[in-house]
């Protein structure tokens, strides 16, 4: 047997062997250690030059073309014009982090973070959210005011699914106001930014779903459920949006140990959801009311939602007792924005969640060495969700994307003119138009008009040996073929003005 042949004999020993480990659940030191023999079983054999590869991106990943970047930039312009206008600036952090950092702050989902090997005496792992960052950012520099956003790639070891926009890596869209004041104020604009986010976008009809940490803390006292569960319960009620609630009682009971008793108590609270009426139903059960955490939730529920009727957002929240968020480090109010589609019976069904965000109150102290708290309140735009419903409507509506924002083409009529065309080229980039030449030397000049209109070229400036001589261009429409002769030194002008109000980026 050749060397090849007998590595991969040895490799398919090997694989065997992780896989029988791993289906028995032995100890995970164990199958680390037998992973990472067959890791360089692999690394040998790829050192022969002879492996064979299918050429793919890793799970739950994806490439991006430009047409998917175009709409991508676009949306992210639009969210952050949101986010400046109501006062943030912009922060960012790196991409790992000490794993003590991230450790303990996603409850059940901590499994799902990336730890990465040892590179100089850290332990690392691949940031989970910006929430937890921004946090430890806030402890390290001791800032207990701020209005920040940030835009960064997010990892999760999740089972990856690309139909239904789950990825490993992915962009967080994060929006936080850091600071004590007063209840519900800041609560309320953060609603208020989704809200203008995904009217901007043209997302409707969506609706936000509210509901406050201490009102479910509350419920399950109410109900008999253990302190010590409330978190787990939480992730179970958590799942509503995506199973009936026949599957998550059915998990409260055969995998939380609830009884049928107290499951069936939570299920009379959580299939509810409406508005102020509900809420001052609520504050008149006499079971709810004996818990002075709910009676504090639904009274900031209350109050947030007389800050949202000033907002003008009311018309598109609704409270529900079914929004649980799984996340351990939320303490107060809790939303979630979810897109409504129409179903065949032409009533409304949830497409999926697109924002999502909250009160988290006690996480900046968990950094800090005195303890010392900054109540925060934030949300994060479901931006991969999002782009993925716009890239679909735009498929759906055969509208055309303009990947470059190029204003202006440069042609030549004849050849041996490069050398004014990349005279004139420079004349445009020195007053800040983009511009866009061919890099033939004699380009035929059907084929660089049909380049213009192509990639969607606004203008063109056509160059001739009798222009030159005279010292203009003709400047061509490219859209309509209108061509106008304009004197060299009314061009810039000229080209400013019939810029104005043509959109160069996005559809077309």
């Amino acid at each position: 047997m050749t060397t090849k042949e007998i590595l991969e004999e040895q490799i398919k020993i090997q694989g065997e062997l992780v896989r029988k480990l791993k289906a028995a659940k032995e100890n995970k030191d164990r199958v680390q250690e037998e992973v990472a023999k067959l890791l360089e079983l692999k690394s040998q054999i790829n050192e022969t030059g002879n492996q064979k590869f299918t050429l793919k991106t890793p799970k739950g990943t994806r490439d991006f073309s430009p047409h998917q970047m175009a709409v991508r930039s676009s949306v992210l312009n639009k969210i952050i014009s949101v986010f400046k206008k109501h006062g943030a600036e912009t922060i960012d952090t790196p991409v790992f982090e000490l794993k003590e950092v991230l450790t303990g702050k996603y409850g059940e989902d901590s499994k799902l973070i990336y730890d990465l090997k040892d590179q100089g005496g850290e332990i690392l792992s691949l940031r989970y959210d910006l929430t937890v960052p921004f946090a430890r950012y806030l402890a390290m520099n001791k800032i207990s005011n701020i209005k920040r956003y940030h835009i960064a790639k997010v990892y999760r070891r999740d089972n990856p699914s690309i139909a239904r926009g789950r990825y490993r890596e992915f962009y967080q869209c994060d929006f936080d106001i850091a600071g004590l004041y007063d209840p519900m104020i800041p609560d309320a604009e953060c609603i208020r930014i989704v809200y203008e986010i995904l009217n901007t976008l043209d997302l409707k009809p969506f609706v936000i779903k509210i509901n406050h940490r201490s009102l479910l803390d509350g419920m399950l006292e109410t109900c008999g459920v253990p302190a010590d569960k409330f978190r787990s319960i939480c992730s179970a009620i958590d799942k509503l949006d995506k199973s009936p609630w026949q599957d998550v009682k059915k998990e409260m009971i055969e995998e939380k140990d609830l009884t049928e008793e107290i499951a069936d108590k939570i299920g009379q609270y959580v299939q509810l959801n409406g508005g102020r009426q509900l809420v001052d139903e609520l504050l008149q059960n006499q079971n709810l009311i004996k818990s002075k955490s709910a009676v504090e939730g639904l009274e900031s529920v209350k109050l947030l939602l007389d800050y949202c009727e000033l907002f003008g957002t009311l018309d598109a929240v609704s409270f529900d007792l079914s929004l649980a968020r799984g996340l351990d480090y939320y303490t107060g109010i809790i939303y979630e924005a979810v897109l409504m589609g129409k179903d065949t019976s032409d009533s409304d069904i949830s497409v999926g969640s697109v924002a999502g965000g909250g009160r988290y109150d006690n996480l900046v102290g968990m950094f800090d060495s005195k303890n010392k708290n900054v109540p925060c309140v934030g949300v994060s735009i479901g931006v991969e969700r999002i782009f993925a419903v716009l890239e679909g409507k735009l498929v759906a509506s055969n509208k055309k994307i303009r990947t470059t924002e190029v204003e202006v083409f440069v042609a030549t009529a004849q050849k041996n003119l490069v050398n004014e065309r990349m005279k004139l080229c420079k004349e445009l980039w020195d007053n800040n138009f983009k511009v866009e030449y061919s890099y033939k030397k004699s380009p035929k000049l059907l084929v660089q008009l049909q380049h213009c209109e192509e990639y969607d070229i606004p203008l063109a400036v056509i160059l001739g040996e009798s222009e030159i001589q005279r010292g203009v261009v003709k400047l061509r429409e490219v859209s309509t073929r209108a061509e106008v002769e304009i004197s060299r030194s009314e061009l810039a002008d000229e080209i400013r003005k019939r810029l104005q109000g043509i959109q160069l980026n996005g559809t077309s």
